[in-house]
């Protein structure tokens, strides 16, 4: 029988494309299965070893060493001082295995068909796992191939003879239909482990890289290196936005990427199932970048907010519509793309925000300071929008202003000054009538405090009291760290539960 093992393992290996070491190791669990079955051993750690040279095999039965206290199946386990008895100066600890050889069994006909069915599966998977092997080696980041079938889950590819990958039905364009025998593109997206331990090749048409990965194909300039895609926005199906920028400035990015008479882009469009592209400059100043990305509407002003990671756009009453774009998707990409958010406004709005805004400060300086009203609308024209802004700002500054003089300044830095230590010694006074438990709390900062102590919330247990949403708007702090301090403001509740 060794010799036709040996043979066997061969055939098969050449046969199936696989390495005869996955043959032997098939025939050692079919052996070992059939094995167990026929000497109605099945409780028992039973393998087979197969010689790889001359094809002569071995059944081996094993025990797992343990510890006397956890010693719970003697089919299968030792104790360490069982095997010391058993075999006197043995080299052996806890969590090896001991091994015994045991006579081998003599295999029937219904055995060989067992054996002939697990061997059969483990070669065909080995099978696919070598052809899937080669395809990720080979595969580039777009995959083309065939549409087997449609299902109700997504498209079934054929991507390599032998293997079959899934564009699951959220990875679709909107309204796209394939019949079988279509020939398709998408975006090699991941290898997902299915029940079984088979893999399944996932594909995309929807992801942003698609559109990148397509004009890389179809741009030979972005293949060479001398323009880059920066950023890619998408809706996936109705219109994408991307930024371009030409490391030779000799290189138009839009004119070289849109095409002569737009064949580039329309070539991408087309693709996508008519997909509307923009083709943006990118740039290093936001706020120019903003303007590109808007594209096609027109900006007149842009207000930063780096702390906010967000811009106030402002655009002209017949440029709104435009910027905004249908059911906002030109804001929604613009903002994508540029990584901030943008509130879209009228020049209009904007006035109207401002002047509201004004009056705020302005009335903020009359009470705070005890400025008539023309020296605080003075202080807001001139940029001024906290107490402590002219509290510590030069007096020169202040001096430089027309309607200002050197004593002016000096009353309103003395009169700031005095306006901040009030609300210092204000608020040092508010904490102090804090409850030690709540000062201490886990998770607990200062500015919290300070915020808790302004809502009269002066105890552990009142914060723990309060709603998520409630701390979120006292103190502005993130969902998530306002909940990691209701939690620990709570925890003693369920600690007074328990011991009752």
């Amino acid at each position: 029988m060794s010799r036709e093992i040996l043979l066997l393992a061969e055939a098969l290996a050449s046969e199936k494309n696989v390495e005869a070491d996955v043959v032997f190791e098939a025939l050692e669990l079919a052996l070992g299965m059939a094995a167990k079955k026929k000497s109605d051993r099945e409780h028992m750690d039973l393998e087979v070893r197969i010689n790889r040279a001359t094809g002569e095999y071995r059944t081996v039965r094993r025990w797992l060493i343990v510890e006397d206290l956890d010693y719970t199946y003697p089919e299968l386990e030792k104790t360490i001082e069982q095997i010391q008895e058993e075999i006197p100066g043995i080299d052996i600890a806890v969590g090896d295995y001991y091994e015994e050889d045991i006579p081998n069994e003599v295999f029937g006909r219904q055995a060989a068909q067992t054996a002939k069915q697990i061997i059969l599966q483990k070669i065909r998977d080995a099978e696919r796992e070598y052809v899937l092997n080669a395809f990720l080696a080979e595969c580039g980041d777009i995959v083309t191939g065939t549409v087997k079938r449609t299902e109700r889950h997504g498209i079934v590819v054929e991507v390599a003879p032998k293997l079959d990958a899934l564009i699951p039905r959220e990875h679709m364009l909107p309204r796209e239909n394939y019949r079988s025998g279509d020939r398709i593109r998408a975006l090699f997206l991941r290898v997902d482990e299915m029940t079984g331990g088979r893999k399944q090749v996932v594909l995309s048409r929807t992801q942003p890289d698609f559109v990148r990965k397509l004009f890389e194909q179809e741009v030979p300039e972005i293949q060479d290196g001398l323009l880059e895609i920066k950023e890619v926005a998408r809706d996936a199906g109705h219109r994408a936005k991307i930024a371009v920028f030409a490391k030779d400035r000799r290189l138009d990015p839009q004119g070289t990427c849109i095409g002569m008479r737009g064949s580039r882009v329309n070539a991408v469009s087309s693709e996508l199932g008519g997909e509307r592209i923009d083709v943006v400059l990118w740039a290093e100043d936001e706020a120019e970048f903003i303007i590109n990305a808007l594209s096609p509407a027109h900006v007149d002003r842009i207000i930063l907010d780096d702390e906010a990671n967000s811009a106030d756009v402002i655009v002209a009453e017949d440029q709104l519509a435009l910027a905004i774009g249908r059911g906002g998707q030109n804001v929604r990409l613009a903002a994508e793309l540029t990584g901030m958010q943008l509130n879209i406004m009228t020049v209009q709005e904007a006035q109207e925000r401002n002047e509201t805004k004004d009056k705020e400060l302005s009335a903020m300086f009359v009470a705070q300071l005890g400025v008539d009203e023309a020296t605080a609308e003075v202080l807001v024209r001139e940029g001024f929008e906290a107490i402590e802004e002219v509290a510590y700002v030069p007096v020169a500054e202040l001096a430089e202003i027309e309607e200002f003089g050197n004593e002016t300044a000096e009353q309103l830095r003395a009169m700031a000054r005095d306006a901040v230590l009030k609300a210092a010694l204000e608020a040092e006074a508010k904490l102090d009538g804090l409850d030690e438990d709540l000062k201490t709390l886990e998770g607990m900062d200062e500015d919290m405090l300070y915020d808790l102590a302004e809502h009269n919330i002066t105890s552990r247990d009142e914060l723990a009291e309060l709603a998520v949403d409630e701390l979120i708007e006292i103190t502005g702090v993130s969902a998530q760290e306002a909940e990691r301090v209701i939690l620990a403001a709570r925890a003693h509740w369920f600690a007074e539960e328990n011991q009752e």
